[in-house]
């Protein structure tokens, strides 16, 4: 019964990412820069697939992520557009099954978190060399368009409301997302108003509009970004004729932990460390007050340093850093209480993150 179990266990892990799993459009320098955040998620980039030494990777100008494919996968020549499950091979254990076809000497040392990072293919195709520019486009290839003037329709998304974006430029305090269908952007350079609109980067409801954006297109630590110099009005593209605004959006869900940095169950962390964590959606800082517990684990005697806290509202980032460092060989627990509120008084689904420093 147990090998029965294991093996529909390891079935289920490595079943195709299904197409009615939302993935995120990113590109393989945001993945490097980012790689907690897209760990285990499903994202779709592009690049050229090239085969050296037994091994498939997508490529760009400046970096390469290895592939996992299946045997009958065909790959495109040329430009390609992947599917996939990302992973942070340090996150996982060697014996995971979404590490099946990963070839890796049991002598080797394993990697580290952010070392070694894969993408276990669902789907891979060709793309057109000259596709038409959109907010689509620019995320998955903003090296087509870096330095050049765009004119691109979007919805305004505020600073990061909805986590579509995995960091925050940190250009202004007017810095918000727009997004069209399953992609985003970073605008910034402009207050998002004009005539006829004033809007709010931390107000949800505002999610209802659309504006026509102009500006320079740039790719910077791996965030893709318009730097505007122009902000019109304007309707979702689709259904201009069909009404003339579009519907308020969805009531908020729960405020959740998206990722951490240190991992879940991690080991080997630097007594140094500070705790890296980020929610779905922004918080009320004031909320943070009496709702963060951190302790060691399996001892009384023991006490953490005294810790503060520092938060970003543009990337919904936490940071706790120790005012000396921990004790080696411990295993700490963060908890993060159901206090911890968003910036619209929806409360947090409880949270906790354990790990063990390095002896």
């Amino acid at each position: 019964m147990r090998q029965t179990a294991g093996l529909l266990a390891a079935l289920l892990y490595l079943a195709p990412v299904t197409a009615q799993t939302p993935a995120r459009l990113t590109t393989l320098d945001a993945l490097r820069q980012f790689p907690s955040y897209y760990h285990l998620q499903p994202v779709i980039i592009r690049g050229t697939v090239a085969r050296t030494a037994g091994r498939v990777t997508l490529r760009t100008e400046a970096h390469e992520l290895r592939l996992l494919l299946t045997a009958d996968t065909n790959t495109p020549d040329g430009p390609a557009e992947t599917r996939g499950l990302f992973v942070d091979v340090g996150k996982l254990d060697r014996t995971d099954p979404r590490l099946t076809g990963y070839d890796r000497e049991a002598a080797d040392t394993w990697p580290k978190p952010g070392e070694e990072l894969l993408l276990r293919v669902d789907r891979i195709s060709g793309v057109p060399d000259r596709p038409v520019l959109s907010v689509r486009t620019l995320a998955l290839e903003p090296w087509r368009s870096h330095g050049q003037v765009v004119t691109l329709i979007g919805q305004f998304r505020g600073r990061n409301l909805f986590g579509d974006q995995p960091g925050a430029p940190k250009v202004s305090p007017y810095d918000f997302v727009l997004k069209s269908g399953d992609a985003s952007v970073w605008v910034t350079g402009l207050r998002p108003r004009g005539k006829g609109f004033d809007l709010n980067v931390d107000a949800r409801v505002d999610s209802r509009y659309w504006l026509e954006v102009t500006g320079t297109a740039r790719l910077v630590d791996g965030l893709v970004r318009i730097d505007a110099t122009k902000l019109v009005e304007s309707k979702e593209p689709a259904l201009l004729t069909e009404r003339d605004a579009p519907p308020p959006p969805p009531p908020s869900p729960p405020v959740q932990v998206v990722f951490s940095d240190p991992g879940t169950d991690e080991g080997g962390v630097s007594p140094a460390t500070k705790v890296r964590v980020q929610f779905s959606r922004n918080i009320d800082q004031s909320s943070l007050a009496d709702q963060i517990r951190v302790g060691y684990m399996g001892t009384t005697d023991l006490v953490v340093p005294a810790w503060k806290t520092a938060y970003d509202p543009a990337s919904h980032a936490l940071e706790i850093a120790f005012t000396k460092p921990l004790d080696p060989d411990m295993t700490v627990r963060v908890e993060l209480l159901a206090g911890i509120r968003g910036f619209d008084t929806i409360a947090l689904v409880p949270w906790a993150l354990t790990f063990k420093t390095a002896p």
